[in-house]
């Protein structure tokens, strides 16, 4: 089994295992705690009148929050299973949802030349990608964006990953959500802190800002706290 298919396989049994409900996914925080906050870093660069599209879109709950600030939104993710929740969640049609391995060149050449230059949103998706796979997101983020597009990214940092470790310590050891996390494969903070920068820049995407931040998660502590995990975010352009 390839590496990719490896990843593929799963993304689809835990979306397989995670139910519809809201904040059922340890990362599926609410759009006031994710995609707001991360548009205004990102607004004062891209222009509302293209698409933006969510890379990893999950079951579209940020996807279906931007397409209210755009003028249309596509959510794309590797996980079928993924993808019929967002559609399920989306009976109005706000947003659109499309099945694709960002690691498929072809495919994602092809959805550049259907959509033309595009906005781009990424949250936490090249930290958890297996090591190979991590270049070719960053050359799929450059392509859809074009000239004229602009993108958000946000990755998890090595600090995140001492805090998952305190949150899996627990007496009761992990909680429910980043044990499904875990039970899946799934590798949250894999990439090297420097390592997503490297990767963009060879990507040929030049970085406009940067700062840190943290990502709200549906996790909570035991005194009730929310689980936030440190972060970096970029605003990138085609270099």
């Amino acid at each position: 089994m390839s590496v990719s298919e490896r990843y593929r396989q799963a993304w689809e049994s835990y979306w397989r295992n995670t139910s519809d409900a809201p904040g059922d996914a340890i990362w599926d925080a609410d759009p006031s705690l994710s995609a707001a906050p991360h548009l205004d870093l990102l607004a004062p660069h891209a222009d509302p009148s293209l698409p933006i599209v969510d890379l990893g879109c999950g079951n579209g709950t940020q996807t279906r929050y931007l397409a209210a600030r755009f003028a249309r939104a596509l959510g794309v993710d590797l996980s079928r299973a993924a993808v019929e929740r967002a559609r399920r969640a989306d009976p109005a049609g706000t947003a659109e949802y499309r099945q694709l391995s960002l690691t498929d060149a072809t495919g994602v050449e092809d959805l550049a030349r259907r959509l033309g230059d595009a906005n781009v949103y990424l949250r936490a998706v090249i930290h958890q990608s297996d090591a190979p796979d991590r270049r070719p997101v960053a050359r799929a983020v450059a392509r859809l964006l074009g000239r004229r597009g602009r993108g958000f990214v946000a990755e998890l940092t090595a600090e995140s990953r001492a805090v998952l470790a305190e949150l899996a310590a627990g007496p009761g050891g992990p909680p429910p959500k980043l044990r499904r996390v875990l039970d899946h494969g799934l590798r949250p903070a894999d990439a090297a802190d420097k390592e997503v920068p490297e990767v963009l820049a060879e990507a040929g995407l030049e970085i406009l800002a940067e700062g840190p931040t943290a990502l709200a998660q549906t996790e909570q502590w035991p005194d009730g706290s929310r689980v936030e995990l440190p972060a970096r975010w970029f605003v990138v352009a085609r270099a």
